[in-house]
Protein backbone atom coordinates (compact mmCIF):
# COMPACT_ATOMS: atom_id res chain seq x y z
CA UNK A 1 0.00 0.00 0.00
CA UNK A 2 2.67 2.53 0.92
CA UNK A 3 4.25 1.56 -2.34
CA UNK A 4 1.34 2.55 -4.14
CA UNK A 5 0.98 5.65 -2.53
CA UNK A 6 4.80 6.13 -3.16
CA UNK A 7 4.37 5.81 -7.23
CA UNK A 8 1.08 7.93 -6.98
CA UNK A 9 2.11 11.05 -6.00
CA UNK A 10 5.56 10.41 -7.96
CA UNK A 11 3.41 10.49 -10.83
CA UNK A 12 1.84 13.19 -9.92
CA UNK A 13 4.48 14.83 -9.38
CA UNK A 14 6.10 14.03 -13.07
CA UNK A 15 2.51 15.09 -13.95
CA UNK A 16 2.67 18.03 -13.08
CA UNK A 17 6.37 19.10 -14.23
CA UNK A 18 5.13 18.20 -17.91
CA UNK A 19 2.60 20.50 -17.70
CA UNK A 20 1.70 23.50 -20.47
CA UNK A 21 2.30 26.07 -17.48
CA UNK A 22 0.07 28.72 -19.08
CA UNK A 23 -2.71 26.09 -19.99
CA UNK A 24 -2.57 24.85 -16.04
CA UNK A 25 -2.91 28.40 -15.02
CA UNK A 26 -5.94 29.34 -17.18
CA UNK A 27 -7.36 25.80 -15.56
CA UNK A 28 -7.05 27.18 -12.53
CA UNK A 29 -7.57 30.70 -13.05
CA UNK A 30 -10.88 29.11 -14.29
CA UNK A 31 -11.80 26.62 -11.86
CA UNK A 32 -11.48 29.73 -9.25
CA UNK A 33 -13.47 32.09 -11.17
CA UNK A 34 -16.34 30.02 -12.16
CA UNK A 35 -16.86 28.68 -8.44
CA UNK A 36 -16.67 32.79 -7.21
CA UNK A 37 -19.17 33.27 -9.68
CA UNK A 38 -21.34 30.98 -8.87
CA UNK A 39 -22.37 33.05 -6.15
CA UNK A 40 -24.73 35.18 -8.36
CA UNK A 41 -27.77 34.37 -10.39
CA UNK A 42 -28.30 35.98 -13.42
CA UNK A 43 -32.06 37.75 -13.35
CA UNK A 44 -33.98 36.32 -16.44
CA UNK A 45 -37.39 37.63 -17.33
CA UNK A 46 -38.33 33.62 -17.31
CA UNK A 47 -40.12 31.74 -14.39
CA UNK A 48 -38.77 28.57 -15.35
CA UNK A 49 -35.14 29.51 -16.38
CA UNK A 50 -32.32 30.40 -14.39
CA UNK A 51 -29.00 30.41 -14.21
CA UNK A 52 -25.61 31.82 -12.60
CA UNK A 53 -22.40 33.69 -13.26
CA UNK A 54 -20.45 30.65 -13.28
CA UNK A 55 -21.64 30.16 -17.15
CA UNK A 56 -18.99 33.06 -18.15
CA UNK A 57 -15.67 31.14 -17.79
CA UNK A 58 -16.61 27.52 -17.41
CA UNK A 59 -16.13 26.65 -21.04
CA UNK A 60 -12.49 27.91 -20.21
CA UNK A 61 -12.25 25.24 -17.79
CA UNK A 62 -13.79 22.04 -19.97
CA UNK A 63 -11.89 23.18 -22.77
CA UNK A 64 -8.58 22.67 -21.42
CA UNK A 65 -10.17 19.39 -19.47
CA UNK A 66 -10.83 18.39 -22.67
CA UNK A 67 -7.23 18.88 -24.66
CA UNK A 68 -5.49 17.64 -21.34
CA UNK A 69 -7.48 14.49 -21.51
CA UNK A 70 -6.61 14.27 -25.68
CA UNK A 71 -2.74 14.96 -25.25
CA UNK A 72 -2.48 13.08 -21.34
CA UNK A 73 -5.22 11.00 -21.20
CA UNK A 74 -8.25 10.60 -18.67
CA UNK A 75 -6.49 9.61 -15.33
CA UNK A 76 -3.73 12.24 -15.78
CA UNK A 77 -6.63 15.00 -16.75
CA UNK A 78 -8.71 13.76 -13.42
CA UNK A 79 -5.66 13.96 -11.46
CA UNK A 80 -4.98 17.60 -12.58
CA UNK A 81 -8.97 18.47 -11.56
CA UNK A 82 -8.85 17.06 -8.29
CA UNK A 83 -5.61 19.07 -7.93
CA UNK A 84 -7.19 22.48 -9.49
CA UNK A 85 -9.92 21.80 -6.66
CA UNK A 86 -7.13 21.59 -4.39
CA UNK A 87 -6.06 24.61 -4.87
CA UNK A 88 -9.12 26.28 -5.45
CA UNK A 89 -9.99 25.58 -1.60
CA UNK A 90 -6.87 27.11 -0.73
CA UNK A 91 -8.19 29.78 -2.37
CA UNK A 92 -11.04 30.24 -0.67
CA UNK A 93 -9.60 29.36 3.11
CA UNK A 94 -7.56 33.06 2.23
CA UNK A 95 -10.24 34.64 0.92
CA UNK A 96 -12.10 33.76 3.88
CA UNK A 97 -9.47 34.91 6.21
CA UNK A 98 -9.16 38.35 4.82
CA UNK A 99 -13.47 38.61 5.39
CA UNK A 100 -12.82 37.91 8.95
CA UNK A 101 -10.00 40.58 8.52
CA UNK A 102 -11.15 44.06 10.11
CA UNK A 103 -11.17 46.60 7.57
CA UNK A 104 -13.41 48.22 4.73
CA UNK A 105 -13.53 47.47 1.28
CA UNK A 106 -13.46 50.34 -1.65
CA UNK A 107 -17.36 50.12 -2.39
CA UNK A 108 -18.23 50.61 1.27
CA UNK A 109 -17.04 54.66 0.24
CA UNK A 110 -19.14 54.65 -2.93
CA UNK A 111 -22.65 53.94 -1.77
CA UNK A 112 -22.17 56.53 0.96
CA UNK A 113 -20.63 54.25 3.34
CA UNK A 114 -23.50 51.62 4.42
CA UNK A 115 -22.22 49.06 6.81
CA UNK A 116 -24.27 46.75 4.60
CA UNK A 117 -22.07 46.73 1.72
CA UNK A 118 -19.22 45.80 3.41
CA UNK A 119 -21.04 43.06 5.46
CA UNK A 120 -22.29 42.02 1.70
CA UNK A 121 -18.62 41.63 -0.02
CA UNK A 122 -17.43 39.67 3.27
CA UNK A 123 -19.75 37.45 3.34
CA UNK A 124 -19.34 37.30 -0.73
CA UNK A 125 -15.63 36.79 -0.90
CA UNK A 126 -15.55 34.67 2.21
CA UNK A 127 -18.08 32.30 0.37
CA UNK A 128 -20.93 30.72 1.62
CA UNK A 129 -20.10 26.89 2.99
CA UNK A 130 -23.19 25.34 0.61
CA UNK A 131 -21.41 27.19 -2.64
CA UNK A 132 -18.35 26.05 -2.24
CA UNK A 133 -19.55 22.48 -1.20
CA UNK A 134 -22.14 22.24 -3.84
CA UNK A 135 -19.10 23.86 -6.97
CA UNK A 136 -16.55 21.34 -5.55
CA UNK A 137 -18.73 18.18 -5.47
CA UNK A 138 -20.31 19.29 -9.62
CA UNK A 139 -17.02 19.85 -10.65
CA UNK A 140 -15.93 16.61 -9.75
CA UNK A 141 -18.53 14.61 -10.73
CA UNK A 142 -18.36 16.64 -14.00
CA UNK A 143 -14.78 15.96 -14.39
CA UNK A 144 -14.69 12.75 -14.24
CA UNK A 145 -17.80 11.85 -16.72
CA UNK A 146 -16.27 14.54 -19.09
CA UNK A 147 -13.01 13.01 -19.17
CA UNK A 148 -13.37 9.35 -19.56
CA UNK A 149 -16.39 9.74 -21.80
CA UNK A 150 -14.11 11.93 -24.23
CA UNK A 151 -11.53 9.56 -23.93
CA UNK A 152 -14.09 6.84 -24.23
CA UNK A 153 -15.47 8.47 -27.53
CA UNK A 154 -12.20 9.00 -28.86
CA UNK A 155 -12.08 4.81 -29.14
CA UNK A 156 -14.57 4.54 -31.23
CA UNK A 157 -12.17 6.26 -33.61
CA UNK A 158 -10.12 3.46 -35.26
CA UNK A 159 -9.33 5.42 -38.01
CA UNK A 160 -7.37 8.59 -37.77
CA UNK A 161 -8.19 8.70 -34.30
CA UNK A 162 -5.89 12.29 -33.99
CA UNK A 163 -7.95 13.93 -36.62
CA UNK A 164 -10.19 16.78 -36.56
CA UNK A 165 -13.54 14.71 -37.10
CA UNK A 166 -12.50 13.06 -33.96
CA UNK A 167 -11.49 15.56 -31.86
CA UNK A 168 -14.39 17.51 -32.50
CA UNK A 169 -17.35 14.59 -31.79
CA UNK A 170 -15.24 13.54 -28.33
CA UNK A 171 -15.24 17.09 -27.02
CA UNK A 172 -18.81 17.72 -28.34
CA UNK A 173 -20.12 14.57 -26.63
CA UNK A 174 -17.99 15.07 -23.62
CA UNK A 175 -18.84 18.63 -22.80
CA UNK A 176 -22.25 18.38 -23.27
CA UNK A 177 -22.08 15.28 -21.11
CA UNK A 178 -19.96 17.17 -18.28
CA UNK A 179 -21.80 20.61 -18.48
CA UNK A 180 -24.94 19.00 -17.89
CA UNK A 181 -23.70 16.98 -14.77
CA UNK A 182 -21.86 20.06 -13.26
CA UNK A 183 -25.15 22.29 -14.08
CA UNK A 184 -27.22 19.91 -12.50
CA UNK A 185 -25.52 18.92 -9.52
CA UNK A 186 -24.77 22.60 -8.47
CA UNK A 187 -28.38 23.50 -9.19
CA UNK A 188 -29.93 20.65 -6.69
CA UNK A 189 -27.24 20.85 -4.17
CA UNK A 190 -27.11 24.58 -3.73
CA UNK A 191 -29.96 26.71 -5.98
CA UNK A 192 -32.72 24.20 -5.27
CA UNK A 193 -32.48 24.07 -1.15
CA UNK A 194 -30.96 27.51 -0.72
CA UNK A 195 -31.62 30.11 -3.52
CA UNK A 196 -35.05 28.48 -3.98
CA UNK A 197 -35.36 27.10 -7.45
CA UNK A 198 -37.70 24.76 -8.40
CA UNK A 199 -36.86 21.46 -9.68
CA UNK A 200 -38.02 22.52 -13.54
CA UNK A 201 -35.32 25.40 -13.14
CA UNK A 202 -32.61 23.19 -11.87
CA UNK A 203 -33.21 21.15 -15.07
CA UNK A 204 -33.51 24.21 -17.81
CA UNK A 205 -30.91 25.75 -16.08
CA UNK A 206 -28.36 22.31 -16.68
CA UNK A 207 -29.98 22.14 -20.11
CA UNK A 208 -29.76 25.46 -21.47
CA UNK A 209 -26.52 25.91 -19.52
CA UNK A 210 -24.86 22.80 -21.32
CA UNK A 211 -26.49 24.55 -25.00
CA UNK A 212 -24.47 27.30 -24.19
CA UNK A 213 -21.39 25.55 -22.91
CA UNK A 214 -21.54 23.38 -26.37
CA UNK A 215 -21.70 26.20 -28.26
CA UNK A 216 -18.57 27.71 -27.33
CA UNK A 217 -16.95 24.75 -27.30
CA UNK A 218 -17.76 24.42 -30.77
CA UNK A 219 -16.28 27.86 -31.57
CA UNK A 220 -13.16 27.15 -29.58
CA UNK A 221 -12.53 23.52 -30.62
CA UNK A 222 -10.38 24.43 -33.97
CA UNK A 223 -7.87 25.82 -31.11
CA UNK A 224 -7.71 22.76 -28.93
CA UNK A 225 -7.08 21.06 -32.00
CA UNK A 226 -4.26 22.95 -32.79
CA UNK A 227 -2.98 22.95 -29.16
CA UNK A 228 -2.86 19.02 -29.18
CA UNK A 229 -1.38 19.09 -32.38
CA UNK A 230 1.72 21.97 -31.02
CA UNK A 231 2.13 19.83 -27.88
CA UNK A 232 2.42 16.54 -30.16
CA UNK A 233 4.78 18.37 -32.75
CA UNK A 234 6.76 19.98 -29.56
CA UNK A 235 6.85 16.40 -27.28
CA UNK A 236 5.19 17.88 -24.44
CA UNK A 237 4.35 15.79 -21.26
CA UNK A 238 7.60 13.66 -22.53
CA UNK A 239 8.80 13.10 -19.40
CA UNK A 240 5.33 11.73 -18.20
CA UNK A 241 5.10 9.48 -20.71
CA UNK A 242 8.36 7.79 -20.47
CA UNK A 243 7.70 7.84 -16.73
CA UNK A 244 4.48 5.79 -17.40
CA UNK A 245 6.15 3.47 -19.80
CA UNK A 246 9.06 2.55 -17.28
CA UNK A 247 6.06 1.58 -15.08
CA UNK A 248 4.22 -0.46 -17.03
CA UNK A 249 7.66 -2.78 -17.50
Amino acid sequence: MKQKISDFFSECGVLLRSLSPLTFALFLLAVFAMNLLANKSLNIPLDWLALDCGIIVSWVAFLCMDVLTKHYGPRAATIISVFAILINLCACLILWLASLIPGTWGAFYDFGEEPIVNSALDSTIGGAWYVLLGSTAAFIVSAVVNNFSNWGVGKLFKKNPDGFLAYACRTYLSTAVGQFCDNLVFAFLVSFFFFGWTPLQCLTCAATGMVAELLIEAVFSPLGYKICNVWKKRGVGREYFDFLSAKQR
